[in-house]
């Protein structure tokens, strides 16, 4: 008991000291709950997810974070999938195109779908997130031994940091992991709790995988109501990976990122839109305002912290927060409004 009270009254001192630094409050809250666990009854299961959770997330906040300003995309595949398949190669092009757009690649660093994104980016623009298994999962030759490979001890903590560090999401078919990384990337869309980004899946010439699923979705889901028919706006299928590289392109084409600021929606714009267009947008997506009209402000507002892309237009609206599958259609409105315009920087500021 000596040494826990002494360690309380170490981390109480540091606490202490913690309004002062750069995210005191926020490092502040982690203490504390560390503080407040140590006098509960828990077992040691749980305090070994915690620190292995923590470990986890210590390495890939290390490692992403020089890179946090590089838009990239998460590719999800089968790892069971032979460099003889024509999803391989179409992984392969898909990575190798979207790197030249300026895009890094994500993917789950096993062979496969995975080993073919990595392959087409090149080490120098991937990141292998794997994950300790006692088969089937190892780093593949193009990420193996490269810094930006990640070995993940729990699931969870792996698919943080898939969704947290991408600006976008490439499907290819494969197994239950597969599924499971589409509904789940699907569910955090409809719910709000990730992007708006955009979701591409991508067969072989003439494949049926993605529009046999997509066919499930529509009969068993939105022809039920258990989804909205809106939800189905959420993703696009195609067997052209040049039309999958540009579906990602011009989403961010005008449309830069988004966040709340209070019980504001706020749309940063890459430029301004004119007059015209804000009416038609009020017009065509009134649904989406919970009270009021979409506005358009030329400077960030004051609850914003992304000081770099404070001089960014931004489209402001109390959003209802239910149909995200509409929000993803005025996403596409926008970049319409915009002409050709070049993806230049990740949502953060270089």
């Amino acid at each position: 008991m000596d040494a826990l009270s002494d360690l309380k009254n170490d981390l109480s001192a540091t606490i202490d000291r913690l309004p002062t630094m750069r995210n005191g409050k926020l490092i502040q809250r982690a203490l504390e709950s560390i503080l407040r666990l140590s006098e509960t009854e828990i077992d040691r299961l749980d305090w070994k997810i915690l620190s292995a959770s923590i470990d986890d997330m210590e390495r890939a906040f290390e490692i992403f974070y020089p890179y946090r300003h590089i838009r990239k995309v998460a590719v999800f595949g089968s790892a069971r999938t032979t460099d003889l398949a024509p999803e391989y190669q179409l992984a392969q092009d898909f990575a190798h195109l979207i790197t030249q757009q300026g895009f890094m690649t994500i993917t789950g660093g096993g062979g496969g779908i995975m080993a073919a994104a990595n392959a087409g980016a090149g080490a120098e623009n991937s990141f292998g997130l794997n994950i300790q298994l006692p088969s089937e999962q190892g780093a593949n030759k193009y990420i193996s031994g490269d810094p930006k490979s990640i070995a993940f001890k729990y699931f969870f903590t792996r698919k943080l940091f898939f969704l947290r560090e991408s600006d976008a999401v490439a499907l290819f078919p494969g197994g239950f992991g597969t599924q499971d990384e589409a509904l789940e990337t699907l569910t955090l869309c409809q719910t709000g709790r990730y992007g708006p980004v955009p979701l591409v899946l991508i067969d072989r010439p003439g494949g049926a995988y993605w529009h046999d699923w997509d066919s499930y979705l529509r009969k068993h889901l939105a022809a039920t109501g258990l989804v909205s028919p809106t939800d189905l706006s959420l993703y696009t299928i195609t067997d052209d990976v040049r039309v999958a590289a540009e579906v990602i392109r011009t989403f961010y084409q005008v449309y830069h990122s988004s966040r709340y600021v209070g019980e504001e929606f706020v749309m940063r714009l890459k430029i301004a839109i004119c007059d015209q267009d804000l009416d038609l947008l009020n017009r065509e997506f009134e649904d989406l305002v919970a009270s009021g009209k979409i506005t358009q402000t030329t400077t960030a507002l004051a609850g914003e912290l992304d000081d770099s892309i404070a001089n960014l237009p931004r489209l402001v609206f109390k959003f209802e927060r239910r149909d995200f599958g509409r929000l993803y259609q005025m996403i596409g409105k926008i970049n319409q409004m915009g002409g050709d315009l070049c993806l230049d920087t990740h949502p953060e500021s270089k």
